[in-house]
């Protein structure tokens, strides 16, 4: 079983033939569950209908969407419709059996809404805010997933959890597809996004150990960040390696499993 996150610059531009035949390659040698992302989607259509979005940045530096239930709904209905969809019908059109799922169905995400924020102002100063809709995974369900994929089904999973009053919840979609990377007990996961995979001080790293990214969580940009995270939490959760890579190099898939591209993340 491989896990493939795709991120939404690859949703956006990167959803052509040389990507969909390198999944059919791929799926000739291992089942796969494909996770989504789709966070500038939501904030254009956010925006487009009146709805501010707001940015918060952690202590740790990770920067991410604060959801409010207003946000929360346009949330869902932009990552589990026009997004799912959007990635269904592509792969569809590609002669590739997707079926589009989110976090929410079968409760495949469950995740503990946040009470409280900590956060950094922009003074620089820590202060605690109101949590919102936003949640922390707490279990995966993976039994749809794999009864789709023993089925000969791709599951394509929109990262919106269930809460434990079953409200909607946003959750990363890179920690998402980590989660359930663990549950499903992947050998791999691929994170395609669009740059060479971790880059310190101009540098492409090709290969890190799990001690070392925790080390170089402060040191990489806004948004490898949460890769590198989500790395970390899907090794600890049992996937042997978790590859960062390009998704617009040939054979975007199959160049990150055989190591010939990307960051390779292992236990070291």
């Amino acid at each position: 079983m491989i896990v493939l996150k795709i991120g939404g610059d690859i949703v956006e531009k990167g959803m052509n033939r040389n990507l969909s035949d390198d999944i059919k390659e791929t799926l000739k040698r291992d089942s796969m569950v494909i996770v989504h992302g789709g966070g500038d989607e939501v904030t254009r259509v956010a925006e487009k209908i009146g709805k501010k979005q707001v940015f918060i940045t952690s202590p740790s530096g990770i920067r991410s969407r604060y959801t409010d239930y207003e946000t929360v709904q346009i949330y869902t209905m932009v990552m589990a419709g026009k997004v799912n969809k959007a990635v269904v019908r592509w792969l569809l059109s590609e002669n590739i059996p997707a079926f589009g799922v989110s976090g929410v169905d079968a409760a495949i995400l469950r995740a503990r809404r946040k009470k409280r924020l900590l956060i950094i102002d922009e003074r620089g100063r820590r202060r605690i805010i109101e949590g919102g809709f936003t949640g922390k995974i707490i279990d995966v369900n993976p039994a749809p997933l794999n009864l789709l994929a023993l089925s000969g089904y791709v599951p394509v999973v929109a990262p919106i959890a269930v809460g434990e009053e079953h409200e909607l919840l946003n959750v990363d979609s890179d920690r998402a597809a980590a989660y359930l990377a663990g549950g499903l007990r992947a050998e791999s996961i691929i994170f395609l996004t669009d740059v060479r995979g971790v880059i310190v001080n101009g540098e492409l790293l090709k290969e890190i150990s799990l001690e070392e990214a925790e080390s170089l969580l402060r040191k990489v940009g806004p948004g490898m960040d949460k890769k590198v995270l989500a790395s970390i939490e899907a090794l600890r959760a049992g996937v042997k390696e978790a590859i960062i890579s390009s998704g617009f190099v040939e054979n975007p898939v199959t160049s990150a499993m055989e190591h010939k591209v990307g960051t390779v993340v292992t236990l070291g």
